[in-house]
């Protein structure tokens, strides 16, 4: 997948069928679109390509920072995964803001992206204002020359699936009804870095932490029964978020997995932590004695759910 970022001077050579949006959950709704697009770039031979901005408009309109489900390097994996030839991440700043909705789809999803066909969503909202929508793109479509395919909201039990809906879940703890949403489990990505090596040399229990990024929407601190892929490598684990309140209670938010079955030092590695159930919520202890026996306990939780599966 070709990544063009960081510039309003691109030119794609070949035509395409275009979907916008903000791709940052990469939920339901959002593989609808994809499936949507990759059944007309097989059928029309077209190449996929994703329009998107490269800073969220809300936090660059507010200056206040917007949490992600998926982060602008996870979102790219993804996106590639997906079958996407092309994901277009352009500048959002003043000038971008005032941009009328028919200059950007004639200029911008025509000219520069030589778009034969446009996916989106019924509430999709483009230019000064938000003020195109689907009905604009569509009487558009016959003006400029291409397709618009207007794509019906994902529901589930008649509530539309949306990042706001899945960040609910996720800040209920309910992690499995996320991955209903989301199609897959909700994942923190990150490299090893060094802890306190309480977990160790105390505790008796080794374990990888990663330190996600600070756009990064984490779920409710607490414990998770969780999934690790190292490479190709899947371990079963239990996982921490939080900031380990029993050991300094000031540490940066983090999250600290316990793999079974693994004892190797994985310090620089890339991790994916999936998050498969909740545990029980993150609490400060008495002891570093009662810590431990209570990571025994958690280890047990996560043993009995994947011996159930």
């Amino acid at each position: 997948m070709q990544i063009i970022t960081g510039t309003r001077q691109f030119q794609i050579e070949e035509p395409t069928v275009v979907t916008i949006g903000k791709f940052d959950g990469r939920h339901r709704g959002h593989q609808k679109l994809l499936q949507e697009m990759n059944a007309i770039k097989d059928r029309q031979k077209l190449a996929a390509a994703v329009f998107t901005f490269d800073t969220a408009p809300m936090k660059a309109v507010t200056g206040r920072p917007a949490t992600v489900i998926t982060t602008c390097e996870e979102r790219r994996s993804k996106l590639a995964r997906m079958g996407m030839d092309y994901l277009v991440e352009y500048p959002f700043d003043a000038r971008t803001a005032h941009m009328a909705p028919e200059e950007f789809v004639s200029r911008v999803l025509v000219g520069q992206m030589q778009a034969r066909a446009v996916v989106a969503g019924t509430d999709c909202s483009f230019g000064y204002k938000g003020a195109g929508d689907a009905a604009l793109l569509k009487a558009l479509a016959g003006e400029l020359g291409f397709e618009a395919v207007i794509i019906e909201k994902a529901q589930d039990a008649h509530r539309d699936i949306s990042s706001t809906y899945v960040k609910e879940m996720l800040d209920a703890g309910n992690v499995e009804k996320a991955w209903e949403l989301l199609g897959e489990p909700y994942a923190i990505h990150g490299r090893v870095v060094h802890g306190n090596h309480i977990g160790g040399s105390v505790l008796g229990f080794p374990t990888a932490n990663i330190l996600p990024s600070p756009e990064k929407h984490l779920p409710a601190f607490g414990v998770y029964v969780s999934q690790v892929r190292i490479g190709e490598a899947l371990y079963e684990g239990v996982t921490n978020i939080g900031r380990k309140p029993t050991v300094d209670g000031i540490s940066p938010v983090g999250a600290e997995t316990f793999i079974m079955g693994l004892q190797e030092d994985l310090y620089g590695q890339e991790l994916e932590v999936q998050l498969l159930a909740f545990i029980r919520p993150e609490k400060r202890f008495g002891s570093l004695e009662e810590l431990k026996e209570q990571i025994g306990r958690d280890k047990k939780a996560a043993a009995e759910y994947f011996q159930r599966k």
